[in-house]
């Protein structure tokens, strides 16, 4: 079975006015990348069939925009986690280890360092730093979900 790890960065965020950084909405920059990722992974085939989205406010509206234009006929199971939020990539890497192995592509949307640090272990580049915000990556896994880490798959930033 093939396994597709898509993995994505919050689109542009405001930068807060007196709330709490968990709770920062998108800017309307943002909204507009969102709904250009969605396009562009409907356009390259790609069909989450399992979202890990951080409880974040601006992450939740990203993938909202996201799922909006990518037009599933099925909505994928959507695990929502505060987790997310400050996991570092081992314990995002964790989460992904634990998916169901019937899950197909799963679709991760966080924040930096996290996800990008997490993209340049998979794509194999030590020297990306930094995801623009909504860059997503897409990796082909060439093995169960339990099982995935940098070097056991090949990817590419989309865009």
């Amino acid at each position: 079975m093939k396994r597709t790890l898509l993995l994505m960065r919050h689109a542009k965020a405001d930068v807060g006015h007196g709330e709490a950084d968990f709770d920062r909405p998108l800017n309307d920059r943002g909204h507009l990348q969102a709904a250009g990722v969605g396009r562009l992974l409907a356009k390259r085939g790609y069909a989450p069939d399992h979202v890990i989205c951080s409880g974040a406010r601006r992450t939740r509206q990203t993938l909202k925009g996201v799922l909006h234009e990518l037009g599933l006929a099925t909505t994928p199971e959507l695990d929502y986690s505060d987790e997310v939020y400050s996991a570092g990539p081992e314990e995002l890497l964790e989460m992904i280890n634990r998916l169901d192995p019937e899950v197909g592509t799963v679709l991760v949307v966080g924040h930096n360092p996290t996800i990008a640090r997490l993209a340049a272990g998979f794509l194999g580049d030590d020297t990306l730093t930094r995801y623009a915000p909504a860059t997503v990556a897409a990796v082909d896994l060439e093995v169960e979900w339990l099982y995935a880490a940098p070097g056991t798959g090949t990817g590419e930033i989309l865009n």
